[in-house]
C-alpha cells in the first residue's frame, strides 16, 4: 500500500476531503518522526510500539575475503514491536 492508497482510504472512510485525510496522513508521520528523533517510543494501541535502539560498530567480512574487511559504523535503527491485535491478524 502506498501513502496515496492510504490518503484514499482513509477519505473514504472517515467521509473527507482527500486534501484533509493527506494533511492528517503527513501531520501523523512528521510527530512519529519527531517523537522517534528525540528518542522517544510511539505507542499505537492495538498496531504495535516503535523504538530506536542503537547498533555497535561491527566488521564484516564479504564472502570470507579477509583482506576486505570493513567496518560499519555505529548508527541508529527503528524496531516495531507489534502489538497482538495485529499479531493476531497477521499470523
Amino acid at each position: 500500500m502506498t501513502k496515496s492508497q492510504l490518503i484514499t482510504i482513509v477519505s473514504k472512510k472517515a467521509h473527507l476531503t482527500k486534501k484533509a485525510s493527506a494533511d492528517a496522513i503527513i501531520a501523523l508521520f512528521d510527530e512519529v518522526i519527531r517523537a522517534l528523533t528525540k528518542g522517544e517510543k510511539v505507542v499505537i494501541s492495538g498496531f504495535g510500539t516503535f523504538y530506536v535502539s542503537p547498533v555497535k560498530d561491527k566488521q564484516v567480512v564479504p564472502f570470507g575475503n579477509e583482506k576486505n574487511r570493513q567496518t560499519i559504523k555505529s548508527h541508529r535503527v527503528v524496531n516495531l514491536k507489534v502489538g497482538k491485535p495485529l499479531k493476531k491478524a497477521v499470523w
